[in-house]
């Protein structure tokens, strides 16, 4: 008993249910690894009882963070403070530059649940912005009119309890502005307390209207340009003819993050070194201003055409998409690049750059340097080189400075090449834009594990319980962040982390956006089913999600499939979060399992056929997809059980299909099944439209076979013909299957009557 409260106390399950009518309980060796990496000690029952007594008698005023919704009632740390207790609300300092219009505003002072009406005080002269003193001012309950405005509040009447159906916020309450604060709290038996606030709006942005766009791995999208893979340069293009041509939405792309260095580098962008920085392997070098200014013109000349080779053997010779080659050639050009000066708008460009980063990006250009020098692996390091704030690493960068530079520079240039991409996609009429995806976690070895440790739970990494998919359960080898830490630090990182996401972004996709609720924690050592959920607080990882997708304006989408929580999709769908739906998984589970009508769907979703880690319509349409796993001798039954159960599975769709008249060629026209299924998702109430590009001319071959590592070519495959010929943008583009689909989705203009004739 007291090691199942000491674990409930810090988030930490003791069981789970991975169906409504199973209950398994999780060892108590898992319950211990996970409460130690955790900082909490219960190898013995006599530890157990001290971390106990500590728990329980700790006492707070306020947690370390808080949460304020914009329109809703206080949380409990707030509305249930002592009658008469102070309240000051200062902004953050490091918050201030750049995100909250005008000028900072002073602190604002009120004083909670009075005994009686406070009389009206004349406004004294206003305190100096961020000088931390208090001003105070005629009791109020209205908002804070300007930036620079202080005021203090006093209420007679007691404090409703919190619900949906009570005011927003007491009398005495003066909602900050949407950003993060710092709240003291004074109580009439001089208590104190100080956390961090988060004042976040009610519900993230929502998609201005319907719209459909492509989903695609960029790598995987080469141009007669390329340099062996996909780049910023083709996405832009993309976008724009998109766009224009088609009237689509937006474009949403994998992950960008920046990959850990090495050959072979893991090619999955699901394991990045960082989330935070995007990789500058996917630069367009061409398109880089100095690069037209570079001096050795022979040597970069033989650089381009060694990447047009590369192209070459991808596109016509049956390589596969090889990473490291390519960046072996975009670093030699790069290298040239930087050479140049810069001209002093861009050296100004470049600097703002640097400020608005800050401590961030000079610790993930510090990693990028030394992973050179010593290694991608930071734990074989030498000793003094494992700590980014020890003395040893400050005199390394010193000694570096030039290569820390080097590697600001390029995180500099591929923000630029993001920036202008979501500019293509604007300026071609798309509502929405660059959709961007955030991996679940990072590489355990990477730059974000260096330089953020103390946010990384040691010896634990993130995967997924068993499942009727996977009985042994999942381990993903991603270290996951501790709650703890980041409830302490006020979700710094995770601030961070989605404002360099979200600030050349038309839109954020969410992996296992389910994480934001809890995660599966896998200590070391040990099988996946000796896993447990560790709890996140929700209410503050939404709350910041809400408040970086307002600043930027930005939509926001959850990959929620599989295994989901209950109440999580509703307390998604409260914050204005999408979903995502996936055809072949929308079934009337409570009717008999049958394919979900169309008008049953839900709305705030992207709908889409298929995902990466999904067979390809056509593949599906076909049954291609089972043969390939019998192959590679993934089946757990016989090819023969497979693919009968495949079929009825594809022929109850069909049938659905046909009985809305969606499918007017028939049977057998696989083509003409592929348009019949985007026709069934533009019929449902979805927000978001998606089309795998892949599905578009006809490719079999999924980009990623969960369940494989070297026995399939996950993440290196461009896109290509149903004969698995690959294909260039400029042949999509121009692809009559392509446009025939898209025909289907095409945006419908309205009728516009010459002059003088009337509509009828």
């Amino acid at each position: 008993m007291g090691l199942s409260r000491l674990a409930a106390l810090h988030g930490v399950a003791t069981s789970y249910s991975p169906s409504p009518d199973v209950t398994v309980s999780v060892p108590d060796d898992t319950v211990i690894a996970v409460l130690a990496a955790l900082g909490v000690d219960a190898g013995t029952p006599a530890d157990v009882r001290k971390c106990l007594v500590a728990a329980e008698s700790r006492s707070r005023l306020l947690p370390p963070t808080v949460v304020v919704w914009a329109g809703e009632p206080l949380p409990p740390a707030l509305a249930g403070l002592p009658p008469g207790s102070t309240v000051t609300v200062e902004p953050e300092p490091a918050e201030t530059p750049g995100h909250l219009s005008g000028r900072p505003p002073a602190p604002l002072s009120m004083r909670s649940r009075a005994a009686a009406p406070a009389a009206p005080v004349a406004r004294p002269p206003v305190t100096a912005p961020g000088s931390g003193t208090s001003a105070s001012a005629a009791p109020t309950a209205s908002p804070l009119a300007a930036p620079g405005a202080t005021a203090s509040a006093s209420a007679a009447s007691p404090l409703a309890a919190p619900d949906a159906t009570t005011a927003s916020a007491p009398a005495w309450w003066i909602p900050p502005p949407h950003g993060v604060h710092r709240i003291h709290v004074r109580t009439p038996d001089h208590r104190r307390a100080t956390a961090v606030l988060i004042a976040a709006p009610a519900r993230v942005p929502q998609p201005p209207e319907r719209s459909h766009g492509f989903l695609v791995q960029l790598y995987s999208l080469l141009s007669a340009r390329s340099w062996g893979m996909g780049d910023l340069g083709d996405l832009a293009d993309l976008a724009d003819w998109a766009g224009r041509t088609l009237g689509s939405g937006f474009v949403q792309v994998n992950p960008l993050h920046a990959a850990v260095p090495g050959r072979p580098t893991d090619p999955s962008p699901y394991r990045p070194s960082s989330r935070r920085f995007p990789d500058p392997v996917h630069l367009h070098v061409e398109s880089i201003p100095e690069y037209g200014h570079v001096r050795d013109r022979a040597t970069l000349d033989d650089l381009r055409q060694d990447a047009a080779a590369l192209g070459e053997a991808v596109l016509n010779k049956g390589a596969l998409i090889d990473r490291d080659a390519v960046w072996e050639l975009k670093r030699q050009a790069l290298e040239l690049v930087v050479e140049v000066p810069l001209t002093p708008g861009r050296r100004a460009a470049y600097c703002d750059f640097l400020a608005e980063q800050g401590q961030a990006l000079e610790d993930h250009a510090l990693w990028c340097a030394l992973a050179e020098v010593h290694g991608p692996d930071w734990h074989a390091w030498p000793e003094a080189l494992r700590d980014p704030r020890s003395p040893g690493t400050a005199r390394a960068r010193a000694e570096l400075l030039d290569r820390v530079d080097f590697h600001c520079r390029l995180a500099w240039l591929t923000a630029t090449q993001l920036a202008a991409a979501q500019r293509s996609a604007e300026d071609a009429g798309m509502s929405i834009g660059i959709v961007h995806d955030l991996a679940v976690g990072v590489h355990p070895a990477g730059a974000d594990t260096w330089a953020q440790q103390d946010a990384f739970a040691p010896s634990m990494s993130v995967g997924a319980p068993p499942d009727a998919f996977n009985a042994r359960g999942q381990d993903w080898g991603l270290p996951p962040w501790r709650p703890d830490v980041l409830a302490a630090t006020g979700y710094a990182a995770y601030r961070g982390l989605l404002r360099g996401l979200l600030a050349r972004a038309g839109a954020l996709r969410i992996d296992h956006v389910m994480g934001l609720f809890r995660l599966w924690w896998v200590p070391e050592g040990r099988p996946p089913t000796d896993g447990t959920y560790v709890t996140y607080d929700a209410e503050a990882m939404l709350a910041v999600l809400a408040l970086e997708a307002h600043r930027a304006g930005a939509v926001v989408v959850g990959e929620d499939l599989g295994t989901v929580e209950p109440g999580v999709r509703e307390a998604l769908a409260r914050r204005g979060v999408l979903g995502t739906s996936v055809l072949w998984f929308e079934r009337d589970w409570e009717g008999g399992g049958r394919p979900l009508a169309p008008e049953k769907w839900r709305r705030d979703c992207l709908a889409t056929a298929t995902t990466h880690d999904l067979p390809s319509t056509a593949a599906r349409l076909t049954g291609d997809h089972v043969t390939l796993r019998h192959r590679l001798g993934l089946l757990t039954r016989s090819l023969e059980e497979e693919l009968t159960e495949d079929a009825t599975d594809t022929a109850e769709w069909l049938a659905l299909l046909a009985r809305l008249r969606m499918l007017p060629e028939g049977d057998g026209d696989e083509e003409a099944a592929v348009r019949a299924v985007h026709r069934f998702l533009l019929r449902t109430p979805a927000r978001m439209t998606g089309v795998w590009l892949p599905d578009t001319v006809g490719d079999r071959r999924p980009q990623n076979l969960p369940g494989t590592w070297d026995q399939y070519p996950n993440w290196r495959l461009p896109i290509a013909d149903p004969e698995g010929h690959p294909v260039t943008l400029e042949e999509i583009t121009a692809s009559p299957r392509l446009h025939a689909l898209m025909e289907v989705l095409r945006p419908r203009k309205p009728h516009t009557a010459p002059p003088g004739e009337r509509r009828p």
